[in-house]
This record gives C-alpha cells, sequence and structure tokens, in this order.
C-alpha cells in the first residue's frame, strides 16, 4: 500500500498543473481583465476623472505592485483597453507592470508555478491581504458548510437506505422513492430559494437569518448561546445541502444491501435459523456498506466543489464559495488561482484518503496487486 501512495502523491503533481495550465489558458481567452476593471472605475470626464485616476494609480502602488501580481493570466495587455480614450498611455503602462501584465503569458505561468509549489498564492489585487490569509480566513466556513452536510446525509441516507431495502417492493419504499426522486430533481440552490423565500422573511415566516454565520453580537454570547446561534445560522444552507444530496447515497444504500441480501452466504446464515437482525447486521452489513462508507471522502468533495458554492453566495456566508465568485466578479486573478488550487489539491488529497478507507474497511482490498 506504500508504494500505491506514493505512486498516487507523485501523480497529484502533473494534475495540479494540468488544472492550472488550462485554467491560465481559458483565462487569456476570457475577455477583461483587472485592467479593464481599474478603468472602467475611473473613466469619466474633467476634473472628478482626473482626480479618480490619481487616486487608483496611488492605490494600484499599495495593493498591486507585487511580485505576486505577476502570476496571474490577462487578456489582451498589450492592445487597447475599452474606456480607455483619453487615458494617458504611461497611466495604462503603469496598471499593467503593477498587476505584472508586462511579462509574457509564458513567463507568468513560470513564475505561478513556482511560488505555488511554496504555497506562495501572492497579494490580492484588490483587497489588500495576501491570497493565503484570504484562504485561511474562508476555509473553516467551506470545511464547516461541507462536512455537517456530509454527516447529516450519511446519517439520514443510510437508515433510510437500509429501510427500503429490507421493505423492497413495500407501501413504505414506494412512498421513501418518490421522496427521493423529488429530492433528486430539485437542484440545492433552488431549494434554497425556497427556504430563504418562505423560512427566511422572504414573503411568508421570518424565523432563520439570511445572512452571515453568526450573529453581529455573536461575541458576546456565552458559549451555549453561540453554539446555539451558529446552528441557526447554518441550519437553512445546511438543509438546502442536504435535500440535495442524500437521493444518491440512499439509493446507492438500498442497492448495495439487496446485493448482498440476495448473496449465497446470506441465504445459508438464514438456513442455519439466524435472526434476519442478525443476518442483516452481522452479516450483511459490513460488506453492503464498503462502497459507501469509503465513499465518505468523495462525497465531502463533491458537496463542497458544486451545491456548496451556491449555498454560499445565496446565503452570504464568508467561505471560499463566495471568495471565489467575487474574485470572478472582480478579476481577482490570484485569488481565483490560489482558490483553485486549494480546491484541487484539496480533492486529490481526499481521493487519496478514500481508497486508504477501502483497504482499512476491508483488508482484502489491494490497489498494489489490482495494478501489478
Amino acid at each position: 500500500m506504500t508504494n500505491y501512495i506514493i505512486r498516487r502523491i507523485l501523480l497529484m503533481v502533473p494534475t495540479l498543473l494540468g488544472a492550472i495550465l488550462i485554467n491560465f489558458l481559458i483565462v487569456q481567452a476570457a475577455p477583461g481583465g483587472p485592467v479593464q476593471q481599474v478603468i472602467s472605475q475611473v473613466t469619466g470626464t474633467g476634473v472628478a476623472a482626473t482626480q479618480r485616476i490619481t487616486q487608483a494609480g496611488g492605490e494600484l502602488e499599495g495593493a498591486g505592485g507585487s511580485a505576486s501580481a505577476q502570476q496571474s493570466g490577462s487578456t489582451n495587455v498589450r492592445g487597447e483597453y475599452r474606456g480607455a480614450q483619453g487615458l494617458p498611455p504611461e497611466f495604462i503602462k503603469d496598471l499593467e507592470e503593477q498587476f505584472g501584465f508586462d511579462k509574457p503569458p509564458h513567463e507568468r505561468f513560470i513564475m505561478m508555478v513556482g511560488n505555488y509549489a511554496t504555497f506562495d498564492f501572492g497579494e490580492s489585487f484588490f483587497r489588500s491581504r495576501s491570497v493565503a490569509e484570504l484562504i485561511l480566513d474562508k476555509l473553516p466556513v467551506s470545511i464547516s458548510l461541507g462536512l455537517w452536510t456530509t454527516l447529516l446525509t450519511y446519517l439520514i441516507s443510510i437508515p433510510l437506505g437500509v429501510a427500503k431495502a429490507t421493505r423492497d417492493g413495500t407501501p413504505f419504499d414506494f412512498w421513501t422513492s418518490v421522496v427521493v426522486i423529488v429530492g433528486n430533481a430539485i437542484p440545492a440552490f433552488l431549494f434554497a430559494v425556497f427556504l430563504i423565500v418562505v423560512f427566511a422573511g422572504g414573503a411568508y415566516l421570518d424565523w432563520f437569518p439570511l445572512r452571515g454565520l453568526v450573529s453581529d453580537d455573536w461575541e458576546t454570547l456565552s458559549w451555549p448561546m453561540k453554539i446555539v446561534d451558529y446552528f441557526w445560522h447554518m441550519a437553512l444552507p445546511i438543509t438546502a445541502l442536504v435535500v440535495g444530496s442524500f437521493a444518491a447515497l440512499t439509493m446507492l444504500t438500498k442497492n448495495s444491501f439487496l446485493d448482498q441480501i440476495n448473496q449465497q452466504y446470506v441465504v445459508t446464515a438464514r438456513a442455519k435459523g439466524l435472526a434476519q437482525r442478525r443476518v442483516l447486521y452481522g452479516h450483511v452489513f459490513r460488506n453492503a456498506m464498503l462502497i459507501v462508507i469509503a465513499g465518505f471522502p468523495v462525497a465531502f468533495v463533491n458537496i463542497l466543489f458544486t451545491g456548496a458554492v451556491l449555498i454560499e453566495i445565496l446565503f452570504s456566508l464568508d467561505g471560499l464559495g463566495l471568495l471565489g465568485f467575487e474574485a470572478v466578479v472582480n478579476r481577482d486573478y490570484p485569488v481565483m488561482f490560489g482558490t483553485l488550487y486549494i480546491f484541487t489539491l484539496l480533492g486529490l488529497v481526499l481521493q487519496l484518503i478514500n481508497d486508504i478507507m477501502y483497504t482499512v474497511i476491508d483488508p482484502r482490498i489491494d490497489f498494489e496487486a489490482r495494478e501489478a
């Protein structure tokens, strides 16, 4: 298993490189950029425009003029910028140099990869903070949202899937399948909008807060009230994610149990007179739950990378999803590539943990022998 883990870790390097390269090339072809963003903010007429140009130039010298700015891609950095008519060419040239776009794309990419190898993500163009600090500040929010959602999804899906397998073909199985199908058909973000309208002061009830992870007076609350306040804010986001996630896991659990229930060893155990509960939980459970439990890291990654991003935006949860969304809107390339790198690395590490869990749950599985 050690050799397999080493090979997987080594394969992470080209995977990370490929992900960064593809997104870097996409950014090169995308319209707009931080230079264009600044130009669109400072263009105008008369004295006011001149003042905004001077202010923007001064701010960029403090916030954008770092070596980290040279790590990011840009579009049309040497061409004409939309809305730049009337601006001094020296000003635009200074913007390009301060954002690091005075170098050709391949040099910027090589510099970015070298810095990322040491987890140096540079500084944000518009937040005057390092990307590493921003990621560390936002990561706990995304991790907690994904972790609670995954735990609740498993706590609901596994018992429900087992119950459906043992009652296959009964009215219980039929009606719960209707619920599962409906839950699978409704995207998490759409259900989140429904929860906001109904329970967060949208049109009916005002039971839950709409924004943020904690209340403004959270620091003054006692520890028990801090916990209550935290879950009060997380109730709707987690509910929306759980409803959008439990369907697939429920059906996977049911089908896995049905497959094992029909195996010969189960028939033999029943023929020996063992009780149904002992057959189910003493013999079937471990084999049936192998694929379900071992898939926990992958389920966490799927929740974190897909539904959680939109949920963070809808509920204004200050996590990596909202950070990445704002970076895309503002063309804050260091933040964009930094969050992409962390998401990709986290996904690869959790997939490796997923494979290790298979061998822990069932020692008969040997990935090295399979590859040989």
